[in-house]
């Protein structure tokens, strides 16, 4: 199939304006930088910002505002990519410092720098500092680094391109057989394979059918998927769209909780930007494939999270869990066959169909391949989100040293591994 859209050309032009920005500062303006005062801080970088040219060896510099970097406790951040540095706990007040010492003039400013928590020596590299040394990001791969607002950004690292490979290629079992042979299984805590519940739901085609995302994240302490909405809405969109065009459905609701406000924002941006380049909609890049994207916005009952309580959501029912059979797959969105796979899952299918089953099920372990993502909360040093290989152990030469999130209130039992 000839599509309309040469996505591969779409992603140049993107990469050719962004190199027209200049200097990139990118501030995180996910949900915790925000409640900091990351908004105050992008604001004072683009009132210094108007005059860069005249004042630095830089034609231009653009403000990025991104979603989560997943190094909460140490926020707001502020990363230069190019001088491949990271400020942390940056106030409004430091604005000025880190433009006229370090922008202008070439000095970093040491005291907003990250301190090794076993040296407390300053950080001087993004590539040094231990919270990312043993993660591995897949479904993150893109948060704060990209403005979560922009489908420009979105497609210059390849968003819609796996879409596109899979219209082209038109062979729905195909993507099946590609899900299943990765081992990716449901992130959101069943951990039924992913591949098996999209042949389950494929064999109902023909009829009307529906992909539903659950993003009613109610888990205390839990904020994963709400990251991936806030900083990486478009990957979602596309791994939706490829489950969509694998089972045979054409529409596809989004249940996020509404305390999620941001998160709801940019899912709405995101729709309405992929309608217009038309990567979502009627006949996507000129296919016959089409598919339109809802968002419901759940009420905050905890129960919502189980999938058929949710349907009942969706239909304006009280959000109670039905009996089973029949599944989902069978009868489940306003008595139709139904996909329901949680934000995570969806996220990282987009990746998979780019590089392959084999690249995927090369991390994680035996049982249960890829990544995972995970929230820290609680008595740990940096709070935060990492995402990390399946199978990955808590021990003093893996995680937790590794991201500096050791304990400090309940200490750390180096014979047993236990925190």
């Amino acid at each position: 199939m000839t599509l309309k859209i040469d996505i591969i050309e779409e992603q140049k032009k993107a990469q050719e304006h962004i190199k027209e920005q200049g200097l990139r500062v990118l501030v995180c303006a996910g949900t915790g930088c925000v409640a900091n005062g990351s908004l105050k801080v992008i604001e004072k970088f683009r009132e210094l910002g108007a005059n860069v040219s005249t004042l630095t060896d830089y034609d231009k510099m653009t403000i990025v505002p991104t979603g989560c970097h997943g190094f909460c406790e140490q926020g707001v951040l502020v990363i230069i990519p190019e001088k491949h540095v990271t400020y942390v706990k940056v106030h409004v007040e430091d604005v000025e410092e880190i433009f006229e010492s370090h922008i202008k003039n070439g000095q970093p400013v040491e005291r907003l720098l990250y301190k090794d928590p076993k040296t407390g020596e300053p950080v001087h590299k993004n590539d040094d500092i231990n919270f990312y040394a043993k993660q591995t990001r897949t479904a993150l791969k893109n948060c704060g680094k990209i403005n979560a607002e922009s489908i420009e950004e979105a497609i210059s690292v390849r968003g819609y391109e796996a879409l596109a490979k899979v219209i082209t290629e038109n062979n729905p079992d195909g993507v099946i057989d590609t899900i299943t042979k990765s081992g990716l299984r449901g992130r959101g805590g069943g951990g039924f394979p992913t591949g098996m519940k999209w042949k389950f739901t494929a064999a109902n085609r023909g009829g009307k059918s529906y992909v539903v995302c659950n993003g009613d994240e109610g888990d205390p302490g839990a904020f994963m998927d709400r990251s991936v909405m806030e900083g990486d809405p478009h990957k979602l969109l596309e791994g939706m769209a490829i489950a969509g065009f694998a089972i045979g459905a054409d529409e596809a609701y989004i249940y996020v909780r509404a305390e999620y406000p941001l998160a709801i924002k940019r899912l709405r941006k995101a729709i309405a930007d992929a309608e217009e380049k038309n990567f979502l909609g009627k006949n996507i890049m000129g296919s016959d494939f089409s598919f339109t994207v809802h968002i419901k916005e759940g009420a905050g009952a905890f129960v919502c999270g189980e999938e058929t309580a949710l349907i009942a959501s969706i239909e304006g029912e009280r959000g109670m869990p039905r009996p089973k059979p029949p599944f989902p797959a069978n009868k489940g969105l306003f008595g139709r066959p139904t996909l329901i796979n949680n934000v995570e899952t969806l996220a990282n299918v987009p990746l998979i169909i780019l590089n392959g089953a084999e690249w995927f099920s090369s991390m994680g372990c035996e049982t249960s391949k890829g990544t995972k993502t995970f929230a820290l909360t609680g008595e740990v040093n940096n709070t935060g989100l990492i995402e990390v290989p399946m199978g990955t152990t808590l021990t003093p030469l893996s995680v937790v040293y590794a991201i500096g999130a050791l304990p400090h209130s309940y200490g750390y039992n180096f014979k047993t591994n236990h925190i």
